[in-house]
């Protein structure tokens, strides 16, 4: 008994205890409480707030010290660390209500950078206020400025998307007119969608004329309702929507910095329009790309109770869940952050939604165009690995894809006129050979006319990654053809995610265009560069494609290299070059053949009788002047006066590019030489030329690697069987080659 009272004392102490402890607790957070509450009320920026909520309309400004005051501490917060969802709903809620008149409003409207997110309900109180009160028409455009600069920020749209109505109300006002269409683009939606919003739209542009911005909200809805809209929308339009973000970009990217959070993607990725009464020197964003994000960061109720719940993007970490969830995803706020996900990539590529590429699209435009079209001059880029960076995950974006984008081609098109040459080279270059097929009635002031410019004005290096460029860009166009190529070939769909269509003569003229521009280029900077071997090995990259587009690719079409890229490749001193030009007269041969034997049963299929033509006369060339030692036949091209050949001091100058002596071969033959005739003091390279010697001789150059020689001897010469010696010195003067290997039969014209 006396146990259990020790125990029930115990007992009781420990909850006196226990209570004591709770009180001294609670009393100390009333004490923190008490304490934090008086601080705040002595704070001058909540007592700023208390006297923007508070004040009574009419009160008047002039002269009005208070509201200075007020206002220059809430400009100081606002301009350091940002305002907090709640002194942003204060603050616009004073300025939109105008119960001190329109004067402050601008300045007011300028300060509200967030620290965090947006208010919706501020917003749209705020929007409310657009038809309450007569706002100037100067301060309805800032405010809407100001709704796209921090859209991304908004915590959610859904009471945004219910009162889409009512801002579309305000299309008819011609001054708020291209920034309400902004501003509808981004919230639109398949609901939106209704036929008399369509003629509206429509009677706005008979009104104000085909304005890019009506024709983007247009091209959106048109993707969304095909059947509503009957507009032709062009193909390539120039950017629809000016960047409006120029009066808070600086400040609110410093905020977001300073608060260490993800800068909003209008902000960091849009990039603000050069300012027209500021200095010219733009200030550059950072080329981040956004994380992954969903469009709300509060999500509304009726969201989760609906029986088809989305699933944001960010939450499929794996291929297998983005099958399971293909038709739920919903895509993110911010659509630059799909470049930096394969999966965002792979839902792209499945499902292949026109909204979200034109969303995708717009965005990259703004980064395109704003960061890098709009600099005074092609290197002035602020943040260069940043831009180097953002290039790269771009131009790996359309690897992924296998096809570029809109957006980015239309940006090339442009850029190439302004860009130096160098800023951003292998970038620059690797977009540009992403480009799809341009039509040929386009493709000379597009394409071919800014990069002569440069060709001509740039180094070598530039030259060989140009060349290089385009030969990566006949091959893409060369597989799209044989990859979309209907049966009939009649028409060809060049990209899976646009309506470009061409007809097959169309493609044919373009790759042709193409191939000619490059063997211009050629030509020229050949002797430009004094036949470099390295530009003519990317030349020769090029004309090894070209020689294929008949086999390989199944175009009906075969190209000539011009005389000034196949002469320099035959007289080049180097063997690779010569091996390679060998290889390709190889190949031409082959698809030439293919294809005379094709126009006998294909009715309608045509090679040009000048290809035939031009084919032959280098054959023969190469036959003559590489086997049968006769280089100044009475049908060559190349022809120089005897007289001057005389004065060169070379003997028997007709035979000095033929297998042995050839620049290209004749250290190979002096080491055949020594290897045949070892204990021979004197050097005859003629003595090669007998029948066993020869023979061995062509053995030992196809061991060397040169292959498309090998090719080029057995296929385009008939070798005469000749008498064989029993030994390299037993060969006798008569048993030379002489004229006797002649050309197989040429393709006829």
């Amino acid at each position: 008994m006396a146990t259990q009272l020790n125990l029930s004392d115990s007992d009781s102490s420990d909850l006196s205890d226990q209570s004591v402890f709770t009180r001294r607790s609670n009393r100390s957070l009333r004490i923190a409480e008490q304490e934090r509450r008086k601080k705040e009320e002595e704070d001058p920026f909540v007592l700023a707030l208390k006297y923007f909520s508070e004040v009574e309309a009419g009160t008047p400004v002039t002269g009005n010290d208070e509201l200075e005051n007020n206002l220059v501490r809430v400009e100081k917060v606002a301009f350091s660390r940002g305002l907090s969802p709640e002194a942003i709903s204060v603050m616009l809620d004073f300025a939109m209500s105008l119960r001190m008149g329109s004067s402050p409003c601008a300045r007011v409207l300028k300060c509200l950078l967030p620290a965090s997110v947006v208010p919706q309900e501020a917003v749209v109180r705020a929007i409310v206020w657009l038809t309450v009160q007569k706002l100037p028409i100067s301060t309805q455009v800032l405010f809407i400025k100001w709704v796209l600069t921090v859209f991304d920020m908004i915590d959610a749209k859904d009471k945004l998307r219910a009162i889409y109505g009512f801002i579309f109300s305000f299309v008819t006002d011609e001054n708020l007119c291209p920034f309400i269409c902004h501003l509808l683009y981004l919230l639109t939606r398949k609901e939106s969608v209704r036929v008399f919003r369509v003629r509206k739209l429509l009677e706005q542009q008979s009104k104000l004329g085909r304005q890019p911005y009506l024709l983007y909200l247009l091209s959106l809805y048109k993707v969304f309702c095909p059947e509503l809209v009957t507009l032709s929308i062009p193909p390539r339009m120039k950017s629809g929507f000016k960047n409006h973000i120029s009066p808070w970009k600086s400040a609110l990217i410093t905020v977001q910095k300073r608060n260490d959070m993800q800068v909003a993607s209008s902000i960091s990725l849009a990039f603000a329009v050069r300012d027209k009464t500021a200095s010219r020197k733009r200030k550059h964003s950072h080329l981040e790309l956004p994380s992954l994000s969903p469009v709300t960061i509060k999500e509304p109720q009726a969201a989760q109770s609906s029986s088809r719940k989305l699933v944001p993007m960010q939450q499929i970490q794996s291929f297998a869940q983005l099958l399971q969830n293909m038709h739920r995803i919903e895509l993110p706020a911010q659509m630059g952050s799909l470049l930096g996900s394969s999966l965002a990539l792979q839902y792209l590529d499945c499902v292949q939604d026109e909204s979200a590429l034109l969303r995708l699209n717009f965005w990259l435009g703004y980064a395109l165009h704003e960061e890098f079209l709009f600099c005074s001059d092609g290197g002035a880029i602020k943040n260069p690995e940043e831009a180097l960076q953002f290039l790269n995950r771009l131009m790996s974006a359309q690897h992924f894809l296998q096809e570029g984008f809109n957006s980015s081609d239309a940006f090339m098109y442009k850029f190439l006129n302004v860009w130096d040459g160098s800023l951003l080279r292998p970038q620059i270059l690797g977009l540009l050979s992403n480009i799809p097929v341009i039509p040929s009635s386009q493709i000379k002031t597009l394409l071919f006319d800014p990069l002569m410019q440069l060709f001509f004005t740039s180094s070598l290096f530039f030259k060989c990654g140009l060349i290089e460029c385009l030969n990566h860009m006949l091959l893409k166009w060369l597989t799209w053809h044989s990859a979309y190529a209907l049966e009939d070939d009649l028409d060809i769909s060049l990209n899976s995610h646009t309506s470009i269509n061409i007809t097959l003569s169309g493609f044919k003229d373009s790759v042709m265009e193409l191939v000619h521009f490059v063997g211009r280029l050629a030509s020229v900077g050949l002797q430009l560069e004094g036949c470099h071997s390295l530009l003519l090995s990317f030349i020769l990259d090029f004309y090894e494609t070209v020689c294929d587009t008949f086999l390989k690719f199944g175009l009906p079409l075969v190209v000539m290299p011009p005389p000034g890229v196949f002469y320099p490749a035959f007289f080049a001193a180097d063997p690779v070059s010569v091996d390679r030009l060998a290889f390709i007269m190889h190949r031409y041969k082959v698809n030439l053949t293919s294809a005379k034997r094709q126009e006998k049963v294909t009715e309608g299929f045509h090679i040009s009788r000048q290809t035939f033509r031009e084919f032959n006369r280098y054959q023969v060339f190469l036959v003559n002047c590489l086997w049968n030692s006769n280089m100044c036949y009475p049908e060559a091209d190349v022809r120089l006066l005897d007289e001057l050949l005389a004065k060169s001091g070379v003997p028997q100058f007709s035979t000095r590019f033929d297998l042995i002596h050839h620049p290209a071969f004749v250290s190979y033959a002096l080491d055949f030489h020594h290897k045949c005739w070892p204990g021979r003091k004197d050097t005859d390279l003629n003595s090669i030329k007998q029948s066993k010697p020869w023979n061995w001789y062509l053995e030992y150059l196809f061991t060397q690697g040169f292959d498309g020689l090998k090719d080029f001897v057995q296929n385009s010469i008939n070798q005469r069987v000749m008498m064989a010696g029993d030994g390299c010195d037993n060969v006798t003067q008569s048993q030379k080659l002489g004229s006797a290997p002649h050309i197989k039969q040429p393709l006829l014209s």
